[in-house]
């Protein structure tokens, strides 16, 4: 995701990343991995329990990737890390509707 920030940027998509850790956690991570976007922190794990993203044996977030686009709708979907290039064609797909 780092290192294709700008193509997502160039479909007016934003990135974020979502974990339960604190705020200033966030930002050691950012300054050491140099991510040119925000982290934000889910306390409670609301935000992860909204779109099914908790590891099914314990209450932490499962890496997953959502888009959601500017309707609301859920344009893709995926644990893991899906290549960069697979999420851009989802957005360009939805772009195209």
């Amino acid at each position: 995701m780092r290192d294709a920030v700008e193509e997502f940027r160039a479909h007016d998509t934003e990135p974020y990343g979502v974990n339960q850790a604190d705020a200033a956690s966030h930002q050691a991570f950012i300054d050491e991995l140099e991510l040119p976007f925000d982290l934000l922190v889910d306390e409670g794990l609301h935000v992860a329990r909204a779109y099914d993203a908790l590891k099914p044996d314990r209450p932490s977030i499962n890496r997953t990737v959502v888009v959601v686009g500017k309707d609301g709708r859920v344009i893709f979907r995926a644990t893991g890390a899906p290549p960069p290039a697979e999420i851009i064609a989802a957005i360009a797909g939805a772009e195209d509707e």
